[in-house]
């Protein structure tokens, strides 16, 4: 039989653990119980909406909500923020950007988490590279950094899949990088695009 789990007890082991999003497998290994035991309590706290259920098997607590950069680093891996996203985080855009984007290797896929929409462009593994590990309210993201998040952005500008936004702030770049980074795309008309905007 199920042991039946208390909240008190398993919302003060989560809290305890740092933890802002989780598994079933993470609760089975902090608690010391069976995976049983574990999908009744979240099937049951979901309910209750002490729980908040953000795909299968990915959950966390109603009053503790990881932040979009948080939810988009787990929701798909692997994957980094970039594109139009990281680009307004860095002010090269001037506009919000309301959908979080992200850069995967695997195929592209769209998500809708707490009423937000979490986007995730495929590109090669070749390119897959140019992210940073940095603290953004107290936690860990991975982030593309500023210039390859243009180059990003570019290389699905050149595709017909994001418009060219006419105030990208090049000032805050290493055009040097930039460059570097249009490289490891070896396309033709990505380099021409880049050479491009520079121009103007």
């Amino acid at each position: 039989m199920a042991k039946v789990l208390n909240w008190v007890i398993v919302e003060r082991a989560i809290r305890n653990s740092e933890i802002t999003l989780f598994a079933p497998l993470d609760l089975k290994r902090i608690l010391g119980v069976s995976e049983i035991s574990v999908r009744f309590f979240l099937t049951r706290y979901t309910k209750k909406k002490a729980i908040v259920k953000l795909r299968r098997g990915l959950y966390c607590l109603d009053d503790n909500l990881p932040s979009d950069f948080e939810i988009a680093n787990i929701l798909y891996q692997p994957s980094y923020i970039s594109l139009t996203y990281a680009l307004a985080y860095y002010h090269i855009i001037p506009e919000m950007a309301y959908t979080i984007t992200s850069i995967t290797s695997r195929p592209t896929y769209e998500f809708e988490v707490l009423g937000k929409n979490f986007r995730y462009h495929q590109i090669k593994r070749s390119a897959f590279s140019g992210y940073v590990p940095e603290k953004i309210s107290g936690k860990t993201i991975l982030i593309a950094d500023k210039e390859k998040a243009l180059v990003d952005y570019l290389y699905f500008v050149n595709r017909k899949r994001y418009s060219l936004n006419a105030r990208l702030n090049l000032s805050l770049l290493n055009k040097k990088k930039v460059s570097q980074y249009g490289e490891l795309f070896k396309s033709k008309s990505l380099k021409g695009l880049i050479k491009e905007i520079y121009v103007q």
